[in-house]
């Protein structure tokens, strides 16, 4: 646990500290750059605190096979739509559908929404709302958003 910085009273960094350490192994290490995926970096010179899943979504990109996929700038726009008559309707369409990652995709996507991409919220919401039952339009609709992730992967949340 980093705390190092968290306050200039050093009694109760140490208090803090003691409390989770009671119940789990802990121990202090130097300052955090990685933690579950996300890169954290620091400009300590303009006081800025950064985390980046640039990594995260190049991994994605690579295991869905779009690495080299076009980019776009916004993950979804005005008029795009999402409905259930949008679901495959026959057993042929069912069938083309099963050899697509669709679950897996909306699910990588929402790990990145949930950590530093809040800004696809909305769009990875509606994809979710298919998730058992996805048609060729929804896939469409989550490469679009894979594709804004590859044209903005090099941003980052600062906190």
């Amino acid at each position: 646990m980093y705390l190092h910085k968290a306050s200039n009273d050093v009694a109760m960094l140490h208090d803090v500290k003691k409390c989770p350490s009671n119940k789990f192994e802990m121990k202090d290490m130097v300052e955090a750059s990685y933690v579950i995926g996300i890169e954290i970096f620091h400009d300590r010179s303009q006081g800025l605190l950064g985390l980046s899943q640039k990594g995260y979504t190049n991994k994605v990109l690579k295991r869905f096979k779009l690495e080299k996929c076009s980019t776009r700038i916004v993950p979804i726009q005005k008029g795009d739509k999402f409905s259930q008559m949008q679901c495959p309707r026959n057993d042929l369409e069912r069938k083309k559908m099963e050899s697509i990652p669709y679950p897996s995709v909306v699910g990588s996507l929402m790990f990145a929404q949930t950590c530093t991409r809040p800004n696809i919220s909305f769009v990875v919401g509606m994809l979710g709302r298919y998730q058992s039952n996805p048609g060729i339009e929804h896939w469409k609709a989550a490469k679009k958003v894979i594709r804004y992730l590859q044209d903005t992967k090099d941003l980052h949340a600062d906190i």
